[in-house]
């Protein structure tokens, strides 16, 4: 369908209903359609968007409740999700942005198109020949954690023992590679033989296990690393953190990027091992991408010859059209997706 600049249409838009308990549920949000004008205002430094796909992301669980830890803001009850995202430039004000001009970032709205002035969260895409959902994933804020978690914040060496949980989803698939790339013995968890299937045939881990048929963590990984853990990229925490923490080697690090298990808790689980961390004299370091966006023309370089050339693959679970948005989001907290969960708005 053509766009005209100028004429008004309609926008169709997941809201937010109000803060959330527990697991968010699909009537947590609701679709529902406004109109707007496909026009900049004049003397606007604005830009108007056209979305094309969005990012599902587990953080996005923790913008549901009315406190948000650290630096983060809370969804507005009434007003449509937001988060990561992929856009064209239909209209615009800014000297740094051009009508069709593609762009990817924060603060992407869950509707179809999108005024906004908010664009110093907004990064040209240069790169159009992999696919533009790629920046909501591999070559957006999953790429920058996996990147900078693994290769900064874990300072890995060649050879080290690592272990990845949620290994599957959008940061997990590309840590395993960047490790095995590095030279290093990889295992990863996740919830289903599928996944596991996944992990061990498609991303080249050296072994991983569906945690959901392990009766006890600890055991396992002592099957799994019988010399112990040098890296532990954690995106799990709870019982998972406890079990790893006793198999951890002296001198480990672990990079704390996320703990799913634990958003939908009323009572957050407590850590009981923590006093390896005297005895083996391990780093824990939580960190966000936010603290690396500086890394992003590195990532680039190091990945798009890794993409075609096949030594990266990336596992992408789309969700057509944006009434799909709810379930595909509901969906990471039930293990559904495999691979990077995407909603499609327009492919074009």
């Amino acid at each position: 369908m053509a766009i005209n600049v100028g004429e008004e249409v309609s926008n169709k838009q997941v809201i937010f209903k109000d803060y959330v308990t527990g697991f968010p549920k699909e009537s947590d949000m609701y679709v529902t359609t406004s109109t707007i004008k496909l026009k900049v205002p004049e003397d606007s430094n604005a830009v108007l968007l056209k979305n094309l796909y969005l990012s599902c992301d587990p953080v996005m669980r923790l913008l549901m409740q009315p406190v948000v830890p650290g630096d983060f803001s809370s969804y507005n009850p009434g007003s449509p999700l937001n988060g990561y995202g992929v856009a064209k430039v239909l209209d615009s004000g800014h000297p740094d942005f051009k009508v069709g001009d593609l762009v990817w970032g924060a603060n992407t709205r869950w509707e179809e198109y999108s005024l906004t002035t908010a664009t110093e969260s907004l990064q040209k895409i240069k790169h159009t020949d992999v696919p533009l959902s790629y920046y909501t994933g591999l070559l957006g804020m999953p790429g920058v954690t996996a990147y900078a978690g693994f290769h900064e914040v874990c300072s890995p060496k060649k050879g080290e023992y690592v272990f990845v949980s949620a290994a599957s989803g959008a940061v997990g698939q590309l840590v395993g590679q960047f490790a095995k790339l590095f030279g290093c013995y990889v295992v990863g968890s996740a919830g289903s033989k599928e996944k596991v299937d996944l992990l061990k045939n498609k991303f080249g881990f050296d072994d991983a296990f569906n945690y959901n048929e392990e009766h006890d963590l600890d055991a396992a990984l002592k099957r799994y690393f019988p010399e112990g853990i040098d890296i532990y990229f954690e995106n799990v925490g709870g019982k998972m953190l406890d079990a790893v923490l006793l198999n951890m080697r002296t001198h480990g690090r672990v990079a704390v990027c996320g703990m799913i298990s634990q958003y939908n808790l009323d009572q957050t689980e407590g850590v009981k091992n923590l006093m390896h961390l005297i005895f083996k004299r391990i780093h824990v370091t939580g960190f966000s991408s936010l603290d690396y966006h500086h890394l992003y023309p590195k990532l680039l370089d190091t990945v798009l010859p890794y993409i075609k050339e096949g030594k990266i693959v990336y596992v992408e679970d789309i969700a057509e059209g944006l009434e799909s948005g709810p379930a595909a989001l509901v969906g990471l907290f039930k293990g559904r997706n495999k691979g990077k969960q995407v909603v499609v708005v327009a492919r074009e």
